[in-house]
């Protein structure tokens, strides 16, 4: 047999193989082809709907994980087990969880007593004054590791205060920085909370340079931005603390890192945490629960288990954008503390799109496909 009979013969093989889409139609049905160039716009709108139903439930279901709990499984599940899982919740209900608050009553007793009169009897004494808030800042959140029995194992050298540099981290909790600022008086930009913390952030932290910002309101991006620039020039200022994450992630992936932190000029000192599940998942889903009651799960749990990587200072390459810089950190990071690299903005977590806006999205994709078609 020639080549040529038997490139007809497997040809005839696979149109035998192709299912014949009239088969899968209802009786009755007629198809009526279309002359190629002539697709109608309505057909493109017919089918698009459930395209994009499609990729949508692939991308929320790609994107949503990086904001879930994911729960281990339970291990009490016979009558050995279940009897032993009852003796630990009494002991850490009815015994740790009472000392635990005692601790943290204690550390704020002591804070405040100190706090008050430097802050406000050292004014005239502004390095002396900066200098005490500063350990009495990572006293307090010495104090708040203790009331989880935070088990933390630091890795690499300690950050020391220099101009013209920015700290950033992966973010899967607040408690991300008071991890940090017991070691070290970070000041850290932070999304505005309501409530005890709100209070915290406008008395206390303000004292180590902390910046706010709110990210309903675009006009705060400026002026943070300015700050940033300003803060990292100060020589006695505090190292400045960024989570370009822009919100909690499980420690399991990381989103994109906002470029802000990269368009500072200054060197970037990565910082990778990870957290061992072991005892308690330490990452806060703020739209299902308060700090508070995030705070009373690690107060309630054996203990908070993580570590912490200081990795090598990073500066901007020659012909190097302030995104991919953004995006070779975030490989470092991701890479040291084991996570898993997702191609999404963090902040679709709080906006997402409309349907009318998706609706007019869906139109005009519509129409730019068939524009193309025509044309050819």
């Amino acid at each position: 047999m020639s080549s040529g009979d038997e490139l007809k013969s497997a040809s005839s093989e696979l149109e035998l193989d192709r299912p014949n889409i009239e088969d899968y139609l209802p009786s009755g049905s007629s198809i009526h082809p279309e002359p190629l160039g002539k697709l109608r716009l309505r057909d493109l709108l017919d089918i698009s709907p459930a395209l994009t139903e499609a990729a949508g439930a692939i991308v929320d279901d790609s994107f949503t994980r990086c904001f879930k709990s994911i729960h281990s499984e339970p291990w009490n599940w016979n009558m050995y087990l279940f009897p032993m899982w009852c003796c630990g919740v009494i002991i850490r209900y009815g015994i740790l969880f009472p000392i635990r608050v005692l601790v943290l009553l204690i550390g704020w007793i002591i804070f405040l007593s100190a706090y008050i009169p430097v802050h406000f009897l050292l004014k005239g004494h502004e390095k002396l004054r900066k200098n005490l808030e500063r350990c009495l800042v990572e006293l307090i959140c010495s104090f708040f590791v203790a009331s989880w029995t935070g088990v933390v194992k630091y890795h690499g050298p300690r950050p020391s205060i220099r101009p013209k540099q920015v700290f950033v981290a992966n973010h899967t909790s607040m408690i991300d920085f008071i991890i940090l600022e017991q070691m070290t008086a970070f000041a850290v930009i932070m999304q505005k909370h309501p409530g005890w913390v709100g209070l915290l952030q406008s008395t206390i932290l303000e004292g180590v340079g902390c910046i706010w910002f709110n990210r309903s309101e675009a006009s705060d991006r400026v002026i943070v931005a300015k700050k940033l620039r300003d803060h990292v020039q100060g020589a006695d200022n505090n190292p400045l603390l960024i989570f370009p994450e822009g919100t909690c992630v499980n420690n399991h992936y990381t989103v994109m890192f906002k470029k802000g932190a990269f368009e500072l000029g200054c060197t970037v000192c990565p910082i990778a945490i990870k957290y061992n599940k072991i005892f308690v998942d330490a990452f806060w889903n703020s739209r299902k629960q308060s700090f508070t009651t995030h705070l009373l799960q690690l107060m309630t749990s054996w203990a908070v288990v993580c570590d912490v990587w200081y990795l090598e200072p990073q500066n901007l390459k020659p012909g190097e954008t302030a995104i991919e810089f953004a995006e070779r950190v975030r490989d470092i990071i991701s890479v040291r503390a084991g996570l898993k690299k997702v191609p999404w903005d963090g902040y679709l977590k709080y906006s997402r799109p409309s349907p009318k806006h998706r609706e007019g999205k869906q139109q005009s994709f519509a129409e730019s496909v068939l524009r193309r078609l025509e044309e050819k």
